[in-house]
């Protein structure tokens, strides 16, 4: 338990030592600039320790009062005699891998969902139970046969979708009965992955201008991190429940459509040279949908991989030279993911914004959409879509 003095002056003598220490190897801090971030690594962990040992001291009975107001025995004489407490413990960052990880399999599956993979293998057994296909006694067949018979056991489709719409915000509808849609999912996901894919952009750049080409010292860290740890706490919330036997079941009911799509059977039968050739033939001809396969497939696998990566604890490594070499690991994927995205109209890359404010769908310096001329007729009381003298609706049509 310190004092006020004492608080002080160990800040002016931490200050005075890095001063110290900055002044002493200034001409080899300007050769290798990791050696500053490995110095202040070394001065910012005894400040923690310090600071630890202070949180972790009983605070006496009164809390300080005494000495402050000069009150009994322990009244101070001066302001420098009194206790002054470092603050409260930070904010909890860390968070359960497996819980992350999850999500990252929900999200996988669920793109895969959104391709049609169930939907194809339910119209294959309903052609087979038809005698609509040439089908009879191959492991395809026998596959369609079995599909929906452990149907009691597994999870059903409302349940996906509800699991679906509470963890990652997507379909429509409230969701499961009690729960609240995940709606900031999807933009905090695209900003993340916008911010690693500009950090790596930025990296390059530095790469090609500069002597120094693998000079860790271009681009903000702080800005990645925080995108990532705003990601990652919004999925903290969300990855409770019967999320982690949900998708141990959902990947093992995907591989299981996989494999029947990609029995031999299957696949002579529409002329394919793969499961997924079995999929675009069956869209296509029975359901006649504009084909998302190979987008939705790769953002499902790169989406996966970010994901998982916010699982481990890397985004919390505060050395510039550590936090890159981790960060390397999806600095392809988030790029990948970006570009698929932003083909299906479900992302915008981003440029210069690098803040995404809680109260807004984008990033701020994007313009905001003009408004609408209103027109002679149009009543600020009847509000937007209401016309003084018509009983028109904001359609067009009479209500």
């Amino acid at each position: 338990m310190s004092t006020e003095k004492e608080y002080d002056e160990l800040y002016d003598r931490l200050a005075a030592l890095r001063e110290q220490v900055a002044s002493g190897l200034a001409s080899q801090l300007s050769v290798d600039p990791q050696l500053a971030d490995a110095i202040n690594k070394q001065l910012d962990d005894m400040q923690a320790v310090i600071d630890a040992a202070d949180l972790a001291a009983a605070p006496p009975p009164d809390g300080g009062l005494a000495q402050l107001a000069g009150v009994g025995p322990q009244a101070a004489t001066v302001l420098g005699e009194t206790r002054m407490p470092r603050g409260v413990k930070e904010y909890d960052e860390t968070v359960a891998s497996e819980r992350i990880l999850a999500v990252g399999d929900l999200y996988y599956v669920y793109q895969h969902e959104k391709i049609g993979v169930f939907k194809v293998v339910h119209k294959l057994q309903q052609l087979f139970q038809q005698g609509a296909v040439r089908l009879s006694d191959g492991p395809g067949a026998f596959g369609l046969y079995k599909f929906d018979r452990r149907e009691v056991l597994r999870y059903t489709q409302d349940d996906r979708i509800g699991a679906y719409r509470r963890v990652l915000g997507y379909g429509s509808g409230r969701g499961a009965a009690g729960s609240r849609p995940n709606t900031d999912f999807h933009k905090l996901l695209v900003h993340f992955s916008n911010q690693v894919a500009l950090f790596w952009r930025d990296k390059r750049i530095s790469d090609v201008i500069r002597m120094r080409a693998y000079d860790p010292s271009f681009g903000s860290i702080a800005i990645v991190r925080r995108a990532g740890l705003d990601l990652r706490n919004n999925l903290k919330f969300t990855s409770y429940g019967h999320l982690n036997v949900l998708r141990v079941e959902l990947m093992q009911l995907l591989d299981e459509a996989y494999r029947i799509l990609d029995a031999p059977d299957i696949k002579e039968l529409f002329g394919a040279a793969n499961a997924w050739d079995v999929v675009d033939e069956v869209l296509i001809r029975y359901f006649d949908e504009r084909l998302v396969t190979s987008p939705r497939q790769r953002m499902g696998v790169t989406g996966r991989q970010v994901l998982r990566w916010l699982g481990a604890p890397h985004i919390l490594e505060s050395t510039r030279a550590e936090f890159e070499a981790l960060l390397l690991e999806i600095a392809e994927p988030a790029e990948e993911w970006i570009t698929s995205a932003q083909s299906l109209g479900l992302a915008k890359r981003s440029e210069t914004e690098r803040v995404l404010p809680w109260d807004r769908h984008s990033p701020v310096g994007v313009a905001a959409p003009r408004p609408r001329r209103r027109g002679p007729n149009y009543s600020r009381r009847g509000g937007l879509g209401t016309y003084r003298g018509s009983a028109m609706s904001a359609n067009g049509k009479r209500p």
